[in-house]
């Protein structure tokens, strides 16, 4: 046992759950954490961004580019909610991202009396955008749910967690012995469920494997090429699935793809998807079998009707069947007819949007970090950017979060391991966080935003001139001049005229390795739609 604040001892266990990095604003209801992280500045650091929305999209970019928990840190009352935005994304997105969020004094909790960042129901609020999150009564609790935190993090579905944490908490002086994290078992398939999969797969002439966000990083990488290779079967990306499979692969085909699979495969076996439309129905298959597989039940139950459904981690799945797979003849020429076809309905339908998305894919090395936003050419990178490596493309899911990009962006490149990192965005997007260009200055993160500038949220105004008889009400912006606001925060700046600009601008950046904006001024782009949202 050990004499120490709350604060130290959540310090301490954060260290001993390997945080490097804390992505925070610090306030008075923080003093005793922040104070404890001063005595470990040695070995952890505080990172502190111009606003408390991007301590979350920080943490939860952290984690998509490095694989490891990220950790945010923000008041209570406005700071919990202004947090809210990065929470709801990487709750979307399965995202293992730690909120630790702090309460007024422990004995004023639901008492309405107005202290200091007071809402009611904060708890409730909170438990709404997460997985876990608990508020500690006792300062003794604190290190043993930290662990648990990060124990609920690990296993099952990664969703984010938090911890409320009181200031009198923080600040009490215990003795407490901060241990060791606990153990997370290793997922297991289930031998039945296993065993009724590969049978359904080996009566099947004509199988799809379907991905979603749920089966990344490098071992289901490597899974998904070798049972694709075994099958001669195609693999179609969700767009939370990009970078489940090398899309050079021979295999490998975007979300649109099927739509004409569907013609005449017999079963559509997906691992880690929710399987649904936008719209919360259930992707049509055709006359296809359907298995689902995904660690969180709920994700299999209705509107969905699989014939076969395994409550399992898909990466635990893959690798239960992919010794098991005799090598075959499948879709062969087919398959490569499709690729094909595919890529020309792209480039038919969006050129101009490809020639960016080529562009930057062309100066980014195979494992660059690409964070797409809701942006003219991030619709058409949800389906036509090629990723080659897993955690390479970083996207907000269905909460469909406007403005996450460059903060997101932000933290991955903290957390890449050195690697470059790319955000795009629009002047709409962008306007959510042009106070973050002071934080890459500040703490020096070469982050290459490609901001692509029509004076316009160029979606709103498409569907009203499209749909509403050109009838446009809050569309247009006044921006400011991006040139002058780049050397008021003293970030390097660049115009592109073209793709080709862009590309030159992106390996100059990278060579340079310090935070720059690359603006391009564009006009009406083609819509991306047709290629994204199916028409029954």
């Amino acid at each position: 046992m050990a004499k120490m604040t709350g604060g130290d001892a959540l310090t301490q266990a954060l260290l001993s759950e390997g945080v490097e990095t804390v992505f925070g604003i610090p306030g008075v209801q923080l003093d005793g954490l922040t104070d404890g992280m001063y005595r470990k500045r040695d070995e952890i650091d505080l990172m502190v961004p111009r606003h408390e929305q991007s301590t979350t999209y920080m943490a939860d970019g952290y984690h998509r580019a490095s694989g490891k928990p990220g950790v945010a840190m923000v008041v209570p009352g406005p700071g919990v909610l202004n947090a809210g935005a990065g929470m709801a994304t990487a709750y979307a997105c399965s995202s293992q991202v730690m909120l630790l969020a702090g309460t007024i004094p422990s004995k004023l909790v639901g008492s309405g009396l107005g202290a200091l960042h007071e809402i009611p129901r904060q708890t409730e609020t909170i438990e709404g955008l997460t997985k876990w999150s608990l508020r500690p009564t006792r300062a003794e609790e604190i290190p043993e749910l930290v662990h648990e935190g990060f124990r609920q993090m690990r296993s099952g579905r990664p969703r984010p967690v938090a911890l409320e944490l009181g200031p009198d908490l923080l600040h009490a002086e215990i003795d407490v012995e901060v241990g060791e994290p606990f153990t997370v078992d290793a997922p297991v398939a289930p031998k039945a469920e296993v065993a009724e999969l590969l049978r359904m797969i080996a009566a099947s002439e004509r199988p799809v494997i379907h991905v979603g966000g749920g089966a990344r990083g490098q071992h289901a990488f490597d899974l998904l090429a070798a049972l694709a290779d075994r099958l001669d079967a195609p693999v179609v990306m969700s767009e939370n699935g990009r970078g489940a499979i090398d899309a050079r692969d021979p295999h490998a085909l975007p979300a649109f793809a099927l739509w004409d699979l569907r013609a005449t495969a017999d079963l559509v076996v997906s691992f880690g998807s929710r399987f649904l439309t936008p719209f919360g129905q259930q992707l049509n298959a055709g006359r296809a079998k359907i298995a689902l597989v995904n660690v969180d039940p709920a994700d299999l139950g209705a509107p969905r009707r699989p014939d076969l459904a395994i409550a399992a981690d898909a990466t635990a799945v893959l690798e239960a069947i992919v010794a098991e797979v005799p090598a075959r003849q499948g879709w062969g020429e087919e398959l490569r007819r499709l690729r094909a076809e595919c890529e020309e309905r792209i480039r038919e339908r969006v050129a101009p949007q490809m020639a960016f998305v080529d562009a930057i894919r062309g100066a980014l090395p195979e494992d660059g970090v690409y964070v797409n936003e809701l942006t003219q050419i991030g619709y058409v990178s949800s389906y036509g950017f090629p990723v080659h490596a897993p955690r390479s493309y970083v996207w907000p899911g269905y909460q469909g979060t406007l403005g996450y990009a460059m903060p997101t962006a932000l933290g991955a490149a903290v957390g890449s391991g050195g690697r470059p990192v790319v955000a795009v965005t629009g002047d709409g997007g962008l306007g959510w966080s042009l106070q973050e260009f002071a934080t890459a200055k500040r703490y020096g993160i070469p982050l290459i935003t490609v901001l692509f500038e029509d004076g316009r949220f160029g979606n709103v105004w498409r569907i009203q001139r499209d749909t509403y008889g050109g009838r446009f009400i809050g569309s247009d912006l006044v921006n400011p001049d991006f040139a002058a606001l780049a050397q008021a925060f003293g970030i390097d700046f660049a115009d592109a005229a073209d793709a080709d600009g862009v590309r030159a601008g992106i390996e100059r950046a990278i060579v340079a390795r310090r935070p720059a904006i690359i603006r391009v001024k564009v006009d009406v782009f083609p819509s991306p739609w047709s290629l994204i949202h199916e028409k029954h």
